[in-house]
């Protein structure tokens, strides 16, 4: 494809990103499914294109705006490459309207507009700080609150592409073996610095088209995942449940911590994420996962397992902010009204998860929210109502169970950030039921 014909069919693709609710990255799949022509190498630059806008969304607004302009998915993608990418007015022109595939030429009133634009950079001292960090005014005071003097930090790191982590299936090979054969394939990886089965990517490669992960030696899956499955303790002969298991990437976990000895029961209300897992499952080698699709989170089911599990993970659903790296577009579809249903919902399935919990046993609530009104406030609530249960530290539970340093700023729970840790931001609770005396 000529550099146009990119520019084009990103145009297309961020017209369909901006028109839906669906996830982008599914969009960007369907788009290149039905356009089977388009080679990798231009793939990832449109993809590059359509991301590069997503991530530089309320800047572009705000210049697109300050330049006394309309804003439409053409305009930003244009925008981006004059004020991101520093591409020159003249080069830019010169793509436009000169070919069968190109987009069309721009009109008096979009030409005013690159002209303007063409002699500024992204970021500029007059963007308010919600514009020049990229988040919805609305949450800036409770992320505020949540992160305090890290703010500016965590969501400077928070804008930028998220690197690629992998955790090595230990029922099938060592993270030395999966390595070297990784290697094999041209794919260089670190360890790790907390995951003791994690190998980072520097840039996105080809992960999924590699003999070792059709062989599942591998997953993809976040550092911070991988350590709220580690924290669970899910050990060999055990009765686990993963509440929340929607496509099972934790459930994997569990299970290879649990070396396929032991029940685990992989839950959800969304049988249709329940059914992708099987697939994974297969590929890992992993045969002692029983799947359960509940009716809710009130499911008479959980009344006839009272208190029978020895584990209990509660991957909670959550505003995904903690990932706004990896879906960009999901800062700026959330609303106070999604956050507040959301704090409800949680409640409710901490509520009925812990029902589960046998005495001994322990209850491990997670998010991949930065909030703390989703996080501390959750599970101080909970604590609250229930003095049967007890927070295990996970300063304490990091050296009974993982060889690795205890990240910075570990306390009573579990919290990474992008900034301070390289991994997606997560949080983690261990709460343990105490035992009945007498």
């Amino acid at each position: 494809m000529t550099p146009a014909a990119r520019m084009q069919a990103a145009i297309e693709l961020y017209e369909g990103m901006n028109g839906t609710q669906r996830p982008s990255d599914r969009v960007a799949a369907d788009y290149f499914r039905q356009r089977r022509y388009i080679g990798a190498k231009d793939r990832r630059d449109i993809t590059l294109q359509c991301y590069g806008a997503l991530r530089s969304h309320a800047r572009l607004d705000w210049w697109i705006r300050t330049c006394g302009a309309e804003v439409t998915p053409r305009r930003q993608i244009l925008a981006w490459r004059l004020l991101a990418l520093g591409e020159s007015l003249e080069r830019l022109r010169e793509r436009l309207g000169t070919g069968k595939y190109a987009p069309a030429a721009p009109d008096g009133e979009e030409m005013e507009l690159l002209q303007c634009l063409s002699t500024h950079t992204l970021d500029h001292p007059d963007q308010p700080m919600d514009v020049a960090l990229e988040m919805p005014e609305w949450l800036m005071e409770p992320l505020s609150h949540a992160l305090g003097e890290r703010l500016e930090l965590e969501l400077t790191a928070l804008r930028e592409a998220a690197v690629v982590d992998l955790r090595v299936n230990t029922l099938k090979a060592e993270l030395p073996q999966v390595r070297t054969a990784l290697a094999e394939e041209g794919i260089e990886t670190e360890p790790c610095p907390w995951s003791p089965l994690g190998l980072r990517i520097d840039g996105r490669r080809p992960v999924a088209a590699t003999r070792a992960f059709r062989d599942g030696l591998l997953e993809v899956q976040d550092e911070g995942s991988q350590l709220v499955a580690l924290l669970a303790d899910a050990r060999p002969g055990l009765r686990v449940c993963d509440f929340c298991a929607g496509a099972g990437g934790k459930t994997l976990a569990l299970a290879a911590a649990m070396e396929n000895k032991g029940q685990l029961l992989a839950c959800d209300v969304l049988d249709k994420r329940l059914n992708r897992s099987s697939v994974r499952l297969r590929r890992a080698g992993v045969h002692n996962v029983t799947r359960r699709a509940l009716s809710s989170e009130r499911d008479p089911w959980l009344k006839r397992h009272k208190q029978s599990f020895d584990r209990v993970l509660v991957d909670a659903p959550c505003s995904g902010s903690g990932t706004w790296r990896r879906n960009p577009e999901g800062k700026w579809r959330f609303s106070p009204e999604d956050l507040s249903e959301l704090l409800d919902l949680q409640a409710r399935i901490l509520e009925s998860a812990a029902r589960l919990v046998k005495p001994g046993g322990r209850l491990v609530y997670a998010t991949c929210s930065l909030l703390r009104e989703e996080n501390e406030q959750q599970v101080e609530a909970f604590l609250a109502k229930h003095s049967e249960f007890a927070v295990r530290p996970v300063r304490t539970l990091w050296t009974e169970l993982l060889p690795t340093t205890l990240p910075e700023g570990q306390g009573d729970y579990l919290r990474l950030f992008p900034a301070a840790h390289g991994t997606d931001g997560f949080f983690a609770a261990v709460l343990e039921r105490q035992e009945v005396e007498g």
